[in-house]
């Protein structure tokens, strides 16, 4: 497919009505952002019988766009946002209740900004034949999960949910937008290893690129990395899909290379995830905390991530709390340095799961935006 571009566009986004609360000054004396170049393109997609072929699969969207002033400063990457698990491009967009989403904030920052519809999701075609059959979403579950846990809390944290738009029920239009855009896609492994091809593709066209990843996508970013650890600039980890090793129950495995279900580059290598040899923390290391797994000791290295700065972040009130803090330990036990920051403790509070549609969704985003900054302005060439 042919890129289309429009260059020299000014355009004034997102000034949608304001939401009283956490963001809203963010969002106020906004200038008019200037597009230099935008467009869309698909990468990944492979026929299924190349000489007769009939249909395709695994191809991912991905819309481009690129502002007419770089960020100063620093070394300036694109940003590739990658949504999770029943999402699609929507997820960082724009919010519910119309505000501007972190795409936006980025692309004022001054960095170019690519976002994807994974294999299957949104734009990127579903192939039942290879994808399987597709679940439905549920409206309970969406409301209990993220946007109004505090209603009938299922974990410790829950009660401190205060940022969702309005009331987190049908019938509110932030939750029916939000409900609209749902779009359930393919088992997790089939969904990592068709992104993790699609991701890989994309850096080998684009070049050094940024990874913002959430939820499900989390181990899509740390096999891409793994696969092209030259190309990935840094990763900004949303609460990505965890614990190591095991889901809620601790009854099967359900990444058994820790944090991914797709093999990693260990050192020593491990040709079979039962090398690892895991263990679980005697006690937890806090109230409403999850028991950690993680390798037994000598631990072995995850050399091809290591050096990549990392940021990994976890709402206050999200179900994600509960255990994130493992997932950032399996990485610093694997010879993996990595930022955690609780929102809580920069004063950014009431977040869940879906922060990034939130009421102060550009606090958060600044926040990561800064510490991006501050990172690549380490890495800085001398005489850039």
């Amino acid at each position: 497919m042919n890129t289309w571009k429009l260059k020299g566009m000014a355009l004034a986004l997102g000034l949608g009505p304001l939401v009283a609360g956490g963001g809203a000054s963010a969002q106020q004396h906004r200038s008019p952002l200037v597009i230099r170049e935008q467009g869309v393109f698909f990468v990944g997609g492979e026929y299924n019988d190349p000489a007769n072929p009939t249909f395709m699969s695994g191809q991912m969207y991905v819309r481009f766009q690129i502002p007419a002033e770089k960020a100063k400063g620093h070394p300036t990457y694109p940003i590739v946002m990658i949504h999770g698990g029943g999402q699609q491009t929507t997820t960082f967009t724009g919010t519910p209740d119309d505000r501007p989403g972190w795409a936006q904030y980025f692309l004022e920052q001054g960095w170019p900004v690519y976002v994807v519809d994974q294999p299957g999701r949104g734009r990127s075609p579903y192939i039942n034949s290879v994808y399987g059959t597709r679940g439905t979403p549920g409206v309970t579950g969406l409301e209990n999960l993220f946007t109004a846990p505090s209603r009938n809390p299922t974990w410790p944290q829950a009660v401190l949910h205060t940022q969702w738009p309005g009331s987190g029920v049908h019938g509110d239009y932030a939750f029916d937008q939000f409900f609209a855009s749902q779009f359930s896609g393919m088992g997790a492994l089939l969904q990592e290893q068709f992104t993790t091809k699609a991701l890989i593709a994309l850096l080998d066209k684009i070049g050094p690129a940024v990874l913002v990843t959430h939820s499900q996508s989390g181990p899509h970013g740390w096999t891409t990395a793994d696969a092209r650890p030259n190309l990935v600039k840094a990763l900004l980890v949303v609460e990505p899909n965890g614990p190591p090793f095991y889901n809620d129950a601790n009854t099967n495995i359900d990444r058994p290379w820790g944090i991914t279900r797709l093999p990693l580059t260990f050192d020593p290598a491990a040709s079979n995830p039962a090398q690892l040899g895991i263990v679980q923390e005697a006690q937890p290391q806090g109230p409403g905390l999850y028991r950690c797994w993680k390798q037994t000791e000598p631990a072995r290295r995850l050399r091809n991530l290591a050096g990549i700065p990392i940021l990994l972040v976890t709402g206050e009130a999200s179900f994600r709390a509960q255990y994130d803090h493992c997932t950032s330990q399996f990485l610093t036990q694997a010879g993996v340095a990595n930022d955690h920051v609780r929102l809580e403790t920069v004063g950014i509070h009431g977040n869940g799961h879906m922060m990034m549609l939130e009421k102060n969704n550009l606090e958060i985003a600044a926040y990561m935006e800064a510490w991006l900054r501050g990172k690549l302005a380490k890495s800085k060439p001398k005489g850039s």
